[in-house]
């Protein structure tokens, strides 16, 4: 029983990590990467899709990313996505490519992301603190309804409290990371 609440609670944290992940690799940090298209909806035939499913998308160097939609029609559609998307790039064509130049962030900038991605692990935290809560519940619960017992319920709020330190010092390092991504010139 004991085992089967923390290997939930695992699974669980493993989500809120791949989450902080994928949020993460949207950010800007002056370097051209094609996560940060991953929000942009485009109107494709009356249907909002994503970027990637109607065009190429490409990063030939650091600072440029390119995009080639399949059909030509798409180019200003797809101009304007980018730029309702607050992204703060500004994109170009030639009518066929699209060019996103990814200017370098301003030292006001870089700040502000790092204050971002800081608000974004702690909520993070705050997601893996409230699965360790679930969990502890849980376990009293079934000590409670006599289903464990008290050596059990110390041993299995012992293994939560570890997991739990575990991933929020996942977190820290992804964090971490992201911010040297940022602050580096």
């Amino acid at each position: 029983m004991v085992n089967d609440v923390t290997n939930d609670l695992k699974k669980s944290m493993e989500g809120t990590i791949d989450s902080l992940k994928r949020d993460l690799a949207k950010r800007r940090t002056g370097r051209a990467n094609v996560a940060i298209l991953d929000g942009v909806k485009v109107d494709y035939y009356g249907t909002k899709s994503p970027l990637n499913q109607v065009a190429s998308v490409q990063v030939p160097d650091p600072r440029l990313i390119t995009i080639k939609p399949w059909e030509k029609t798409m180019v200003s559609v797809i101009e304007k996505a980018i730029q309702i998307s607050n992204l703060g790039l500004t994109p170009s064509s030639d009518g066929e490519l699209i060019r996103l130049p990814i200017p370098p962030l301003t030292e006001q900038r870089r700040k502000d992301l790092v204050k971002d991605i800081k608000k974004v692990g702690e909520e993070a935290k705050i997601g893996l603190r409230n699965q360790r809560r679930d969990a502890n519940e849980m376990l009293k619960e079934l000590e409670k309804e006599k289903e464990i017992s008290e050596d059990d319920l110390k041993r299995g709020l012992t293994k939560v409290q570890e997991l739990t330190d575990d991933f929020v010092k996942k977190v820290d390092e992804l964090v971490g990371q992201k911010e040297k991504e940022i602050l580096e010139f």
